[in-house]
């Protein structure tokens, strides 16, 4: 015992001492006014989606305008700094549009059949958020925009989701971040009510470590109250090759495990069992990428196991507004259907080779097979229509932003996909569809 108490004592004396090895954030700090900043993200997003065989003749595209605005305060100077700050948007639909049903635009009631005409003209959201720090540790408690692999907002679509709660994030060891968070609200891009989606609580915790230049990995997990738990785990390894040209590998995947509904229904749509209490699944994926000039060139590989497939759940409270996936194969479609496996190759080029700096071109193709669909979605699903169903996507984005003078930072974003399954999977999951993505953000620095 004696020499156990010792050991651990030790191991907190190195601790402390590498934690001194390194700048205290808090020790440098400026002060609550001197260290502020404020932005302002002027957006204008038009989104469209041609639906083919599910809903032909759909209309869901969506045109508006936002600015997104953060004004941050720095840390009071001493031990303990503390600060404030405020984030929000103000928005507003541009022309006629009023279609909905792809996350941009709010509706006053999302039960009519007739969509278009519940569409808000303009409509604004936020909140702010108060934080503290000592050392290399940070605590905000607040409105917040999340970046966790577990629980992300997503920030797709014209306006970013928001999270309530609190978030502690620690680097008081050199290359180690670890992250710890409770949220007890939720509200997605398309959502007014600050608590749209019914959070009850998620509880996140990981850590992140840098082991050396080469090598990063990282381990995160969520607990949503009566939803689901989930993990999340991360490898990443560089190989610096000759002529500045690099080798990048990568190992990402998620278990998650489902709880059933107090109804004795399930939060997931993709299961094939009707077993709502054992409702699980594993997606990994394997990538590489190689980098050389203005070429990056990757292949990924992508599998699902268990008897769901990785979705985000339906129903409120669940604490995902659809990008909570970090994985390679990600795009219109997640490709995380149940039991599927996926390939991807993906090509980017940086122009800037060809005296254009800041204009940049990715083009993608993903297929997707193995994918065990359900004859019955509202019956009995350990009865299979197909266990082999497919989907492939074929991607392309163009990317430009403006390298400098009074429109320095301004980018516009071109996004296209082109997306297609079998006739098993379409009423399934997204249905054949062309889907075009239109960003012109210009962001303004306040101070």
């Amino acid at each position: 015992m004696l020499q156990s108490k010792k050991l651990t004592l030790a191991l907190l004396i190195n601790a402390a001492l590498v934690s001194t090895a390194f700048a205290s954030e808090q020790s440098e700090s400026k002060g609550f006014v001197e260290d502020a900043n404020g932005s302002v993200l002027f957006r204008t997003g038009y989104l469209t989606r041609d639906y083919k065989d599910v809903k032909p003749g759909t209309d869901t595209s969506s045109f508006a305008q936002t600015a997104i605005v953060k004004l941050d305060s720095g840390f009071t100077k001493g031990v303990v700094g503390f600060g404030v700050g405020v984030i929000g948007d103000a928005s507003f639909k541009l022309g006629e549009n009023g279609h909905t049903g792809n996350g941009m635009i709010p509706t006053h009631s999302k039960n009519n059949a007739d969509r278009t005409k519940d569409a808000y003209d303009h409509w604004a959201r936020g909140g702010a958020y108060v934080k503290a720090r000592i050392s290399n540790t940070t605590a905000t408690y607040g409105t917040q925009v999340l970046d966790l692999p577990v629980l992300a907002s997503n920030t797709a679509r014209l306006v970013p989701e928001y999270f309530e709660g609190v978030l502690v994030t620690s680097r008081e060891i050199d290359g180690l971040e670890l992250t710890a968070g409770k949220f007890t609200k939720n509200q997605y891009s398309d959502q007014i009510n600050s608590d749209g989606n019914q959070l009850d609580r998620a509880v996140v915790w990981g850590a992140k470590y840098k082991v050396n230049d080469a090598i990063n990995t990282a381990y995160y997990g969520t607990d949503i109250k009566d939803r689901l738990e989930r993990h999340y785990v991360n490898a990443n390894f560089k190989q610096a090759l000759a002529n500045n040209s690099a080798l990048t590998y990568d190992f990402s995947g998620y278990h998650t495990k489902w709880d059933a509904a107090a109804d004795g229904s399930a939060y997931t749509y993709s299961h094939t069992s009707n077993d709502f209490d054992n409702l699980s699944n594993s997606i990994w994926a394997l990538s590489a990428t190689y980098n050389t000039g203005p070429h990056n060139l990757m292949v990924a590989y992508q599998q699902n196991t268990g008897n769901t497939g990785y979705d985000y759940g339906l129903g409120k409270g669940v604490g995902d507004g659809h990008q909570t996936v970090y994985m390679p194969n990600s795009y219109l479609s997640d490709f995380i259907g149940n039991d599927e496996k996926s390939a991807q190759i993906q090509y980017t080029y940086d122009f800037g080779a060809m005296n254009i700096p800041g204009l940049t071109w990715t083009t993608a193709f993903v297929y997707g097979w193995d994918i065990d669909v359900p004859a019955d979605y509202k019956g009995n699903r350990s009865i299979l229509a197909t266990n082999d169903a497919q989907e492939r996507e074929f991607f392309n984005q163009v990317k430009y932003t403006v390298q400098s003078g009074f429109a320095k930072d301004a980018s516009l974003r071109l996004r296209h996909s082109y997306y297609r399954a079998s006739d098993d999977y379409q009423a399934g999951y997204i249905g054949d569809t062309n889907e075009w993505r239109i960003w012109l953000d210009i962001p303004v620095k306040l101070f």
